[in-house]
């Protein structure tokens, strides 16, 4: 298939997939303003000020020691959280059908994962949260330095961060959350609460759920540790303004009134939806992961369904599929999902 029809195959069709700004909500301007922004250091031009400033501001707005943008994705944040608390020969425990980031990020540090697993939720054919008993029994017997917790899982499972952390901080063990599907939870009494202001290290993806553009994420630091001499050792020396640019922007829309009250207004328009479709069955986790699954129905089957009614799902397994939500997710789409589920 040539990109040329690639791309009139989705016109064509809603997606509830990253990325979460459906290609129609847009917090800059135009395309071609970005050619605007592509600069250099020079005795003129000072980005870098501005970009400390910039994560200065960050900081105080998620309430952290450090925040530090990326643009390589929530892959960067969690390999330099590593390097930055982790030495060589240090145990990390990790969980064992993680991110691949996650080990190649204790590879790089020279370090050596520790395993944990997760129970399985046979009613949902997802993972279910991070077993708390788990992890004390991992940190009680094993020396680990550092530990890497995802939550929320992609299907919108959040696990129990702050006795995570309690946990941890008992047995001297740094804690790293992978939160890279939880962008908007800072911003919403409705969502989960978020680790940026609990775990020493939170990550999270803007171009999830927070309407950024690929692959624009944050680094929380809550530790001690100038996370920046880590973040060094493996980005550019010249890196995309025009992309931090938009970091800026979406964290500044977020944490404006217009930016909050369009995530209330998703979150009442996906309750909506839960009401106008009593015959499906949604799980009760995340609310902008839709997972969902019907009776007499497989995973995979409803995904196929939905497909042919003009709808494409973000993950999908032998029992449940679930549909991704953003700043993207208009109440259009949703009313299409809505007429397509109880035509199903």
């Amino acid at each position: 298939m040539s990109l040329n029809n690639l791309f009139r195959q989705k016109k064509t069709t809603i997606c509830f997939t990253t990325p979460s700004h459906s290609q129609k909500f847009f917090i800059t301007s135009k395309f071609r303003q970005f050619y605007k922004y592509d600069i250099s250091e020079t005795e003129t031009h000072n980005p870098q000020e501005a970009l400390t400033f910039a994560q200065q501001v960050a900081a105080k707005i998620y309430g952290v020691k450090q925040t530090l943008f990326l643009t390589n994705g929530s892959t960067s944040g969690i390999i330099t959280a590593v390097l930055s608390c982790v030495n060589k020969g240090d145990n990390v425990l990790i969980w064992d059908n993680a991110h691949p980031c996650h080990k190649n990020s204790v590879e790089l540090a020279g370090a050596n994962p520790v395993y944990y697993s997760l129970d399985i939720d046979t009613d949902w054919g997802i993972y279910k949260p991070v077993s708390t008993e788990n992890i004390e029994f991992c940190l009680k017997n094993n020396d680990i330095k550092a530990v890497i917790i995802t939550s929320p899982s992609y299907e919108g499972v959040v696990s129990d961060i702050f006795e995570i952390k309690n946990i941890c901080k008992k047995y001297g063990a740094y804690l790293i959350v992978d939160e890279a599907h939880g962008a908007l939870y800072p911003f919403s009494d409705e969502l989960p609460q978020s680790a940026v202001n609990i775990a020493d290290f939170t990550i999270q993806s803007l171009h999830k759920t927070a309407g950024g553009l690929n692959p624009t994420a944050l680094l929380h630091n809550n530790s001690d540790i100038d996370a920046k001499t880590a973040l060094n050792k493996i980005s550019t020396t010249s890196p995309n303004y025009a992309l931090l640019m938009t970091i800026e922007k979406n964290i500044n829309y977020l944490n404006s009134q217009k930016g909050k009250q369009k995530i209330k207004k998703l979150i009442e328009n996906i309750k909506n939806l839960h009401r106008e479709c009593p015959k499906v069955d949604f799980y009760c986790g995340d609310i902008t992961k839709i997972l969902i699954k019907k009776e007499g129905l497989s995973g995979n089957e409803l995904s196929e369904l939905l497909y042919k009614n003009g709808i494409e799902d973000e993950k999908t397994n032998e029992i449940s599929t679930m549909l991704l939500c953003g700043l993207g997710t208009s109440k259009q789409k949703l009313e299409r999902l809505k007429k397509v589920l109880r035509k199903i």
